[in-house]
């Protein structure tokens, strides 16, 4: 009998083994590359602005608490899984089932006793590298000065160490609990701890690290249970945050009792180790769970249900005054001025002649609607673009401040034609954009366009002869990167603007500043490669040893990245100051936990129809400053920080995080302090809080019988209406300043009358590194119950539901012809609240249509008008003569193209005493017929004559319908 032995397995190739390992090699090489590439790319861009410090701080200490979190996690439970093996019995006797297990895990007890530590290890650490920004808020927590009402505590406290505090306990909580589970495992699967025939039996050592490690657990809770105290004071408590009554005198005891208890159970854990008797211990546990369901449920729900809703007035009154004072200093509001207005309602001539300053001022200009206005009169070539919606500044001229709508020529490289679109051109010939743009907010053209006072290419304008830099390198439409910059002598290859000199069509230019990081080398330039995935840079033959590239070019993007604590305001501006055009970018320090404070959420807050969908890093809070301003250089994108509120704690505790990154106030030049503004996200936060915290007391705070609400956008009532810039003169002012306002209606969305108006200088002064005094001040008209003053809404369906007005829009409707509403602004002017819209018309048919100012809405009361310029509306409105002029006195508007009458100062068509216009001229004779006819109907209306109203209506619909048939014919 023969046998055959199994064939013997072949053994590996060594050859495949090296491939193998040799591909793992390459692949870890790669990806470490890679990862390394970005993180050094990464600090190029921060050392190049001199932020580098704020890189390194952030790896320093994520690494820090990595390492913390790693160690803190991984030693417990390897000493839990050690000891736990260490101390087994070596002759116990086990089941089958334990033999199989133990037969199964052996082979892999060395890996596990390892592995399992680093596997959580690494989980714990990862998640403590996230709280780092916690850790070294705690570290660097200042005091505020001020003290909560129930502990008498240091706000500080609350908004930098309990939430480490907090943190910490999670932390700990999971070590421990991890540590015990483990350590039961181990101790059950190696006979320690034996379960069966009904019993259970507990070696010595597992007992004595079991009993530890629980009573350490409690102890954890027990301190956990009474940092929980604290945290009422930014919960939800009912109506308000922080305790009322039930917490203070019921939640909180509880919680107190529930930690004692804790610890005295943890104390009872210890004593078993010591003891070996565990019925102790359970039978504490048990009560702890019964103690926490009576003083931690019932005696609370008691409270409430049996003494506070019968005397809720009574008793929640004082902590209903402590989220009142809260939320007032937690927002800055607890500096508002309020003073009860009783506004006119009835008109009479020359009521506005002492308000003439204000509505001098008056702007025409909707930044929303002009944007492209300005484009078809300033773009000039394709690949320039301008903001959707415009800026609002205001510059010195003359010795006189002017409002004005600005905005910045910026590159917008689709606008170029396909074929030109090669990564040569959109990388290194378009570049930049050039100059700023701005017009008079106030003034009108003939045409109804805006008056510009800087634009053209080259640039020209009061600010172009103070000689500033008008390149835009850095701006909100710059594209994803540029490569610039070259050796002295080189011929310009950047396209600088489309003019040239000596018959050129164009003037190109080099970049000279310090914008970007330098790129001229090999390993510089695979690095760029990689990070934006484009070969072309590598292997291009114009990048050279002075080239730079530009990238994260937006200024928010910037400011966000060198100062990552801060929350970036929705709208950056741009300014000309001292001789540079720069962005200036409003930021805001804030806290989600300042005690007795109510929260909000900041994007719900911003949200109107100027900012529809904000997306934020951080949106729940209850604390907001603005405490710092920034600018960034359009040329060379050079970040400045400057505190604006030194005194903010918040601020002054990431300055001991990140030092030298802030500059002091002092450092602010007096053109930059002219340009600055109150910011308009703050602003909004402020009126959306006092919606509910207008009021002074508890008493009207529990009764709720007078919540506000912001209106609706008249244009949009799916959004919120936006506050306004305005310069003018609140009650009580002696000079108009530079301000911005919006207005209250009653909440619920029954009324809209108005009952609020609130306003907050906004013109920071003009000296070098000092605020003015009322900069930031806040105004509150409170409206007198006495008279009924329409809201915003209310106004717009008046102008949209009178006859007469309603007719004159269907005459600007006539062809192609789009009637577009501008923001409806409210005056406190002639002892009332005076609306004013404009009306811009744009045509529908062709491609370069844009809107132009044709004519002018106002309403004062239940009083109307609607004219051709501001000036005569208000002359309208006010029997003949307002009193006070407006910034198109003596504009004669005409029809685009025309030129207007000398010495007119109404349209030509209703002149008095010219000339018919010629029989043969039909569609001049049907725009007389269509006026004729609306004039007919305001006389009938006026003097209740129904039969000439109709007649009239029937004159009008007649010649709309000629006018009409003209319009097809042509």
């Amino acid at each position: 009998m023969t046998t055959t032995s199994a064939p013997r397995a072949a053994a590996p190739s060594p050859f495949r083994r090296i491939v193998t390992i040799t591909l793992a090699v390459i692949a870890a090489l790669v990806v470490a590359f890679f990862a390394f590439s970005n993180l050094y790319a990464e600090y190029l861009w921060f050392d190049q602005l001199g932020f580098e410090s704020v890189l390194t701080t952030q790896w320093l200490a994520r690494v820090v608490m990595f390492v913390i979190g790693f160690v803190g996690m991984a030693v417990p439970v390897w000493l839990a899984i050690f000891l736990a093996y260490r101390l087994r019995p070596v002759y116990a006797r086990l089941s089958s089932q334990l033999d199989r297990y133990q037969e199964v895990v052996e082979p892999l007890r060395r890996l596990a006793m390892w592995g399992i530590p680093v596997f959580f290890g690494f989980f714990a650490g990862f998640a403590a590298s996230a709280q780092w920004e916690t850790t070294w808020l705690w570290i660097s927590g200042v005091p505020t000065g001020q003290t909560d009402p129930e502990f008498g505590l240091d706000t500080g406290f609350y908004m930098f160490a309990m939430p480490f505090y907090s943190a910490l306990a999670g932390y700990l909580s999971a070590v421990v609990l991890i540590s015990l589970l483990m350590t039961a495992l181990v101790t059950y699967l190696y006979g320690s701890v034996r379960i069966g025939q009904g019993e259970l039996r507990i070696s010595k050592a597992a007992r004595i690290q079991l009993a530890v490690i629980a009573g350490v657990y409690l102890l954890v809770q027990a301190a956990s249970l009474f940092l929980d105290r604290f945290k009422t004071l930014v919960e939800v408590d009912g109506r308000i945050t922080g305790p009322a009554y039930t917490g203070v005198n019921a939640v909180i005891p509880g919680q107190t009792i529930m930690a004692v208890v804790a610890a005295l159970v943890a104390v009872l854990f210890f004593v078993t180790a010591v003891i070996g008797r565990w019925r102790y211990p359970l039978i504490a546990t048990a009560l702890l769970v019964v103690t926490s369901l009576v003083v931690g449920v019932g005696y609370p729900w008691a409270v409430q249900t049996f003494q506070v809703r019968p005397n809720e007035r009574e008793l929640e009154m004082d902590y209903f005054q402590r989220n009142v004072d809260g939320t007032r200093a937690a927002y800055a509001l607890d500096g508002i001025e309020k003073t009860e207005f009783s506004a006119e309602t009835e008109v009479e001539a020359g009521q506005l002649r002492d308000d003439a300053d204000t509505t001098a001022s008056l702007r025409l200009m909707d930044p929303a609607i002009i944007s492209p206005t300005v484009r078809q009169l300033q773009q000039y070539r394709p690949y320039y673009g301008f903001a959707d919606s415009l800026d609002v500044d205001r510059y010195e001229i003359d010795g006189q401040t002017q409002d004005t709508v600005v905005t910045v020529r910026e590159l917008d490289q689709a606008g170029l034609d396909a074929g030109a679109q090669t990564w040569q051109n959109t990388t290194m010939v378009y570049t930049h954009g050039y100059g700023l743009v701005a017009a008079k907010g106030n003034e009108r053209t003939n045409e109804g366009e805006p008056v510009f006072i800087e634009g053209s290419i080259p640039s020209s304008g009061f600010l172009s002869e103070l000689d500033y830099e008008p390149r835009v390198y850095f701006g909100e439409k710059s594209p994803l990167y540029s490569i610039v910059g070259a050796p002295e002598g080189t011929d310009p290859v950047e396209l600088d603007f489309p003019r040239g000199q000596d018959g050129a069509t164009e003037t190109r230019t080099t970049f000279e500043g310090d914008g970007g990081p330098n790129f001229g080398n090999f390993f510089h330039k695979l690095l760029y490669a990689m990070k934006f995935q484009s070969e072309q840079i590598l292997f291009s033959d114009n990048v050279n040893s002075e080239s730079q590239i530009l990238y994260d070019r937006d200024p928010k993007t910037r400011v966000q990245k060198v100062a990552p604590y801060l929350t970036v305001d929705s709208d950056p501006y741009p300014s000309v100051v001292d001789g540079r055009i720069v962005w200036i970018v409003d930021a805001y320090t804030t806290s989600a936990t300042y005690p007795y404070s109510s929260g909000v959420s900041l994007s719900s807050a911003i949200s109107d129809s100027t900012n529809p969908q904000p997306n934020l890093r951080i949106d729940d809070i209850n604390y907001i400053r603005n405490s710092v301003k920034a600018t960034v250089d359009a040329y060379d994108g050079k970040v400045t920080l400057y505190a604006w509120d030194e005194q903010d704690p918040v601020l002054q505790a990431w300055q001991k995080v990140y030092p030298s990154t802030v500059e002091p106030i002092s450092e602010m030049s007096g053109e930059l302090m002219s340009h600055v503004r109150y910011p308009t996200d703050l602003f909004k936060v402020q009126r959306a809080m006092l919606g509910t915290y207008h009021v002074d007391t508890a008493s009207q705070f529990y009764q709720r019988d007078n919540a506000w609400t912001t209106p609706a956008d008249p244009a949009n009532n799916d959004v919120l209406q936006p506050p306004y810039y305005l310069s003018m003169r609140m009650p009580g002012q002696e000079e108009p300043t530079f301000s911005m306002f919006t207005t209250f209606i009653p909440g619920g969305g029954q009324r809209d009358v108005l009952m609020g108006y609130l306003s907050v200088d906004s013109d920071a002064g003009a000296e070098a590194g000092k605020k003015a005094e009322d900069y930031g001040k806040l105004r509150l008209l409170e409206i007198s119950a006495d008279t009924t003053v329409p809201g915003p809404g209310q106004v717009q369906n008046a102008f949209n539901t009178d006859t007469v007005i309603a007719d004159q829009l269907n005459v600007l409707k006539i062809g192609n012809s789009d009637v577009k509403l501008g923001n409806l602004l409210t005056l406190p002017v002639g002892g009332g609240l005076l609306y004013v819209q404009p009306v811009f018309v744009q045509s529908t048919g062709g491609g370069t249509s844009f809107p132009l100012l044709r004519k002018v809405l106002v309403a004062f009361g239940d009083q109307l008008a609607f004219e051709d310029t501001l000036a005569e509306a208000l002359d309208s409105l006010f029997e003949g003569d307002s009193g006070a002029p407006t910034g198109d006195d003596g504009v004669t508007p005409v029809e685009p193209g025309e030129e207007p009458t000398p010495g007119a100062t109404t349209p030509p068509a209703e002149q008095p005493g010219t000339t018919p216009p010629a029989e043969g001229d039909a569609y001049a004779q049907a725009l007389e017929a269509v006026q004729t006819a609306l004039d007919d109907k305001r006389a009938a209306l006026e003097a209740d004559d129904q039969v000439a109203y109709a007649e009239a209506d029937k004159a009008l619909t007649e010649a709309v319908e000629r006018l009409l048939e003209l319009e097809q014919q042509q």
